[in-house]
Parts: C-alpha cells; structure tokens; sequence
C-alpha cells in the first residue's frame, strides 16, 4: 500500500520542490492501493507541498452545457474521475468559479490563485489557474494517464491563439458562488474543433517526442502507475517551436511530428 513517506519520496525523487505549484490528473485504479485513498493523496501531496500549491482540476464539462448552462461551486460534480471529485468538496480547498473547467487549489495562497475564474470566457484563457501555471513555473503530474488528459495544453492552444479551437457561438452561464449569489458569465466559448472528428486533447500524444527531446516531459513511476512529470513553461515553448514550424494543425489527426520541427 502507497504511504505517505511514498509520495513524499517519489515527490522529492523527481524534483518536485516544497514552494512549487503543482497540478494533478489522476487514475487511481493505476496506482493501487493508497493509504486512505484519493483523501491520502491529498493529504500527502498538500502536506508536502507546504510553501507551494497543490491544484486539482474539479471539471464540470460535460454537466455544465449549453443545455444545462449552470455551475454551483457547492454542488456541481465534477465529470473527471474520483480525485476530482473528492477533491471538490474538501473543505481544506479552494475551488475556482470557472464554470466548466474548475480547479480545487490546497495551500498558502489558494484563494487568490483561483481569484477571478467567474470572468473566464472560454475553458482556459490567460490568467485563468491553468493558464498561471506558465508564469508560476509550475508542474504537472499526469499519474496513470497520457497526455490527451492534460487539460493544461488547452491553455497552451488560447495562450498561443492556435485557430480553430474555440467554438463560435457563446452562450451565457449562471454560476452560483460561495454565498450562494448568482452571477453570470462572461459569453462562454467552449472547446471545438471543426476540422477534427474528435477533441483535439485526444491528439495531443502527437507532442510526446518533442516533449521527450527537449526535456519537457520526464518520467517516474508512483505505485504501479506511470507518471508524467511535465514542466509547464518548457511544454509552452516547445508547443510554440512546433507551432512556428508548421504549415498545418498538427491536433487534428494522429501524425508524428517531424523531428526538424523541435530539434
């Protein structure tokens, strides 16, 4: 069974530091068994994480809709497997306004990370808690999941105006806050693709070579699960590289990607 001196190690072994802010996608199944399950991890990571933040993406996507457009940071479930769910209603956290793609942050600072998401317009804009990874020099930890579930590249498309990647007809939705008032969002473009058959996350292993050869991504094992270890400034400066290099969308089909692209 995992512990928490194993988080702590597998943490420090990989070179995570105590003031760093460090975002967590998870499939626990892949871990095993965890000393007091999804709780344990946040316990751990939080406490370990002490100077720093820890931040769980709490998304409420596939609720939060154009048919269903309201998100109540109380008791709006998140839709992205058991840590997030978990994670969303601890009372130890903050959870974000950010009507579709919320974070729950833990640690010094978490309210005024998450400060602000009610006015995002689209699912990861600048200055949203994803997007603030980039300045912030953060980390993200992919444990047991690739990189078609690391949410924080959508921030990467909007930081660098990748076309087609928004849809364009918004509509207006109504998130009830933490006193229980209701306020409405700015109009809200959520995530679409008209040149690709499926969401362009689902294509972004396309990136994993590059990612590999600059250094971006590394790799650690915690329990039986792989984990991707990213650094989000290097991923950002990367994505732009490939971007710079290209005469086509290279998330809307599987492909590899050049190796002159990055190299």
């Amino acid at each position: 069974m995992l512990t928490k001196q194993d988080i702590f190690t597998f943490l420090e072994e990989n070179g995570i530091k105590h003031d760093d802010k460090v975002a967590v996608h998870a499939a626990l199944r892949s871990v095993g068994p965890i000393e007091n399950g999804a709780d344990g991890l946040i316990d751990a990571m939080s406490s370990y994480l002490d100077k720093g933040l820890l931040i769980i993406p709490t998304h409420t996507w596939d609720e939060v809709c154009r048919e269903h457009p309201f998100y109540d940071v109380h008791t709006s479930v998140p839709c992205i497997g058991t840590l997030a769910k978990v994670a969303a209603f601890r009372k130890d956290g903050v959870r974000s306004l950010h009507p579709t793609h919320s974070v729950t942050a833990f640690g010094p600072g978490a309210a005024d990370f998450v400060k602000g998401e009610e006015l995002c317009g689209s699912p990861a804009p600048l200055n949203s808690s994803l997007s603030k990874l980039y300045e912030e020099h953060g980390k993200i930890l992919l444990i047991g999941v690739g990189l078609e579930r690391n949410t924080y590249l959508h921030s990467v498309d909007e930081r660098l105006g990748i076309p087609d990647r928004l849809n364009q007809n918004p509509f207006v939705i109504t998130i009830k806050n933490y006193d229980g008032n209701l306020i409405q969002s700015p109009p809200f473009h959520t995530h679409y693709t008209a040149n690709s058959d499926q969401c362009v996350s689902e294509y972004y292993p396309n990136y994993k070579e590059a990612f590999d050869y600059t250094g971006a991504v590394k790799y650690g094992k915690l329990g039986n699960a792989l984990v991707y270890i990213c650094d989000a400034r290097a991923m950002t400066d990367t994505v732009r590289l490939l971007w710079k290099n290209t005469d086509h969308d290279l998330c809307i089909k599987k492909e590899t990607i050049p190796k002159e692209y990055y190299s």
